[in-house]
């Protein structure tokens, strides 16, 4: 509807966030889902393999409409083993209505992040995961006002051994798309930081991303502690910056916060003599990390804007 406006001309894009799209822990919403999908998809989802060709349906509806992002917001990787079969058997569990034990829950979940980034990989978008969120944990909260509405926290799930199982299945398979990594406990900067130079490829320069400091952490701490390890173990003149969450427009001010604080934190270095005092140099890398990199990285088509 925004495209439609010829008034607004600020350009509006989604992203897809699939993550009811696994969520087979409660299977009467989940089927709920799955027939909304199919109705969408104008699919009849009667097995796993049409429940795959309604969602790459979608996924090339929102790529018209120039999607070019994916989100999952998850407590941790999942990937456990399975075969093509199980996960079959595991849809038609769950949809004759039965409910699943704990390692088929986990086994589909750890399907659908694979065929979800293959469906990335096939059209050049960047995964992006959400790890570490404990949600819901006021039972009685919940049931008087629903999901999502604060009282959530940090989690401290396993992270490192499932990701990068994750990772490199999809690596193994030259189908990685590429990847931003979010983690919520400040606690896996260091596992989120070494991560990611176990996958680049040179394909694109920073492919794999440890990304900003999300939720609990875009604070001035929060945020100076994920630059400082991306830089102590990365490369942080390859960072693509901050983010926000556009569904709350008092969020889009953490963008100005983000550059005082990163403009802080590369003049305390130069200050110190961690990095060279050349004003132009940082100027420049400043300004890739405050829009350039993320301009070349996401592949909006976004006009470049000269280096202050």
């Amino acid at each position: 509807a925004i495209a439609a406006d010829p008034s607004f001309d600020i350009r509006v894009l989604p992203t897809f966030r699939p993550d009811k799209g696994m969520a087979v822990e409660n299977p009467a919403a989940f089927n709920a889902w799955v027939d909304r999908l199919g109705q969408a998809a104008d699919v009849d989802v009667s097995s796993f393999s049409a429940y795959l060709d309604a969602i790459r349906k979608r996924h090339d509806f929102f790529h018209q409409t120039g999607c070019r992002l994916s989100d999952h917001g998850i407590e941790t990787a999942y990937a456990e083993d399975y075969t093509d079969t199980q996960v079959a058997a595991v849809f038609a569990k769950i949809r004759s209505g039965k409910t699943l034990d704990a390692f088929e829950i986990l086994q589909f979940k750890s399907a659908m992040l694979v065929e979800f980034g293959l469906m990335d990989a096939e059209k050049n978008w960047t995964y992006q995961l959400h790890l570490g969120a404990l949600r819901n944990n006021n039972t009685r909260r919940f049931n008087e006002i629903g999901p999502d509405t604060g009282f959530d926290s940090i989690g401290d799930f396993e992270i490192a051994r499932p990701l990068s199982s994750l990772l490199d299945r999809l690596d193994q398979r030259d189908a990685l798309p590429k990847t931003i990594l979010y983690n919520l406990n400040p606690a896996d900067n260091a596992v989120m930081a070494s991560m990611i130079g176990n996958f680049q490829d040179g394909s694109v320069p920073g492919k794999i991303q440890f990304g900003s400091g999300w939720w609990f952490n875009d604070t001035i701490r929060g945020m100076e502690t994920q630059m400082d390890f991306l830089s102590e173990m990365g490369l942080l003149s390859r960072f693509v910056g901050m983010v926000t969450d556009s569904r709350s427009f008092l969020s889009y001010p953490r963008h100005e916060y983000f550059r005082r604080i990163l403009c802080n934190l590369i003049g305390r270095d130069m200050a110190d003599g961690l990095i060279p005092g050349d004003i132009e140099l940082a100027g420049r890398m400043i300004a890739d990390i405050s829009y350039h990199n993320a301009a070349n990285y996401f592949g909006f088509d976004l006009k470049p804007v000269p280096a202050s």
